[in-house]
């Protein structure tokens, strides 16, 4: 297949103001994401195989002057497989409180009230401990393997969760095998770059 360049397309933009943290740099107020539409078997670090190639963007909103009432749309689509062409729609803040992986909790008797609460409420670890779903923050759900660090391809510090975009109905996006597209950033801060993984 030929190469052909392609516009990517607006995952989400999301305001400080409905996602505070300390994730945000100085001077900026809305973080958009945009990726390819594409599957890219073979992308170049730091991006995840079998995923789309992304880019963020921090701006700020005084700058913004001008704004795109029809969005350029993309001109290919490989695999209609993949959901990677989200659907235009409005998701309403929630504000919600996060844990890590109940092996990561600092206290042996925290991780057992953890566990006896997620048995008795007969819902999964993930649904419980971290919240699933399209958010900034937070921790990192794992459907396919163990936990584990994802480290910074500059420093090798263990890095956290920036960014997370879930399979989900309403946007009409589907990763990989109904999962999570994650975005990760070293604690050194933006110069050390992003990691984006599927799971």
């Amino acid at each position: 297949m030929s190469e052909q360049t392609t516009t990517m397309v607006a995952v989400a933009q999301v305001y400080r103001k409905d996602a505070p943290g300390d994730w945000w740099p100085e001077g900026k107020d809305v973080f958009q994401l945009l990726w390819c539409p594409n599957v890219h078997w073979d992308p170049p670090a730091p991006h995840a195989d079998v995923s789309p190639v992304a880019e963020i963007r921090w701006r700020n909103s005084a700058d913004v002057t001008r704004i795109l009432t029809s969005p350029p749309l993309p001109v290919r689509h490989e695999d209609p497989d993949y959901g990677y062409t989200p659907a235009a729609c409005t998701l309403t803040p929630i504000p919600l409180v996060d844990f890590p992986y109940p092996q990561a909790l600092p206290d042996e008797e925290l991780v057992k009230a953890v566990r006896e609460y997620v048995k008795a409420t007969g819902e999964g670890g993930d649904v419980i401990t971290r919240v699933a779903g399209t958010k900034f923050g937070g921790w990192p759900t794992w459907h396919l393997t163990d936990p584990y660090d994802i480290q910074c391809l500059t420093c090798g510090a263990p890095c956290r969760l920036l960014f997370t975009v879930a399979s989900d109905d309403t946007t009409k996006i589907t990763v990989g095998r109904w999962g999570d597209f994650r975005i990760f950033t070293c604690p050194a801060g933006e110069g050390h770059g992003h990691i984006f993984d599927l799971h």
